[in-house]
């Protein structure tokens, strides 16, 4: 469950977030007057013309004009668990995961939801999902948690494929069946078969990776710890770091509109913006907005970016980002 220099043209800028482990405990929020700048959001996603977020306290906001109002979405039941992520399965369907394995699906898009999964035996947040083809879905988390589904997230199985255990963070594939996640310890797998079968690749970092994504069939590339960020030019079997000028923790990405490249955020007000082969284009730190955990691009003229101070809009806040 998500700096930014220039499209040549004004961003508007959303915080949401501290990092998903470090939840809040904020008063209720009224309804009838939503300060969404004091809730912590995890992570962000835009479906179909909806801006939908999560985070602390099974928060779920939604926003249909780019983050200048939200509203809460109804959740059946509520809980005041944290949700660490969220994805689309499909344009109606979406799913959100958190802590106590606690999985909520929308079939409106993201407007209601309803508990498919809780578990508060142990605690244990999930930390992802993800779905190439609407139907069949993974999510993922910590302590190597994986859990598969083959009708579009309404029931699960939990599967083994790391017996390390290691916490799994990020996950990405192909229709052609290449997938790679990632986690704690430089943990990366692939697999070749849509999932059936996993194989570890070669360490090449040993801290820890917080999300991976596909460039293209061989391009791929993962970020995390001290501002740590590699690429594969082919598909995995082997990765080069790319350098930038700082080492703060890398926690969110969004790939732009019209094949533009890809933005990183992360600690200290972060913002990294690559092309769409991954070359560095430019780094930069954006003063007062903390933490960066999450990051969405609606339009080609619209970037949003998710922290630690909650979400929030001005004129002070518009970031420049160009080619």
């Amino acid at each position: 469950m998500r700096q930014l220099i220039g499209y040549a043209m004004s961003l508007l800028v959303l915080g949401t977030v501290g990092y998903a482990f470090a939840p809040r405990n904020p008063a209720p929020l009224a309804e009838t007057e939503l300060h969404a700048e004091r809730v912590q959001i995890n992570d962000m996603l835009t479906n179909s013309g909806l801006l939908v977020a999560v985070g602390e306290r099974g928060t779920i906001l939604n926003s249909a004009d780019n983050g200048l109002t939200w509203q809460p979405a109804q959740v059946h039941p509520q809980r005041s668990v944290t949700l660490t992520a969220v994805t689309a399965v499909s344009p109606q369907v979406l799913l959100a995961v958190g802590h106590d394995s606690w999985v909520v699906r929308s079939e409106d898009g993201g407007r209601n939801w309803h508990e498919v999964a809780y578990d508060n035996e142990l605690g244990e947040p999930l930390l992802g999902a993800w779905s190439l083809d609407g139907v069949h879905v993974t999510s993922f988390g910590s302590y190597g948690k994986y859990f598969e589904s083959a009708d579009a997230g309404k029931t699960w199985a939990a599967r083994e494929v790391n017996p390390d255990g290691y916490h799994i963070n990020g996950m990405d594939g192909s229709a052609t069946g290449l997938q790679i996640l990632v986690g704690e310890q430089g943990l990366v797998m692939r697999s070749r078969d849509q999932g059936q079968s996993w194989e570890t690749l070669e360490p090449f970092y040993n801290g820890s990776l917080f999300g991976v994504v596909r460039l293209s069939e061989q391009n791929w590339l993962t970020y995390g710890m001290r501002g740590n960020v590699f690429i594969s030019k082919n598909a995995g079997d082997s990765w080069q770091r790319i350098e930038l000028n700082h080492s703060n923790p890398l926690y969110g990405h969004v790939l732009l509109p019209e094949n533009a490249g890809l933005v990183l955020v992360g600690a200290d007000g972060t913002v990294d913006q690559l092309d769409a082969n991954g070359t560095l284009i430019q780094t930069g730190r954006r003063s007062g907005l903390g933490t960066l955990t999450s990051v969405v691009a609606p339009t080609a003229r619209t970037l949003l970016v998710g922290g630690q101070h909650g979400v929030f809009q001005g004129a002070q806040s518009a970031l420049a980002v160009g080619h």
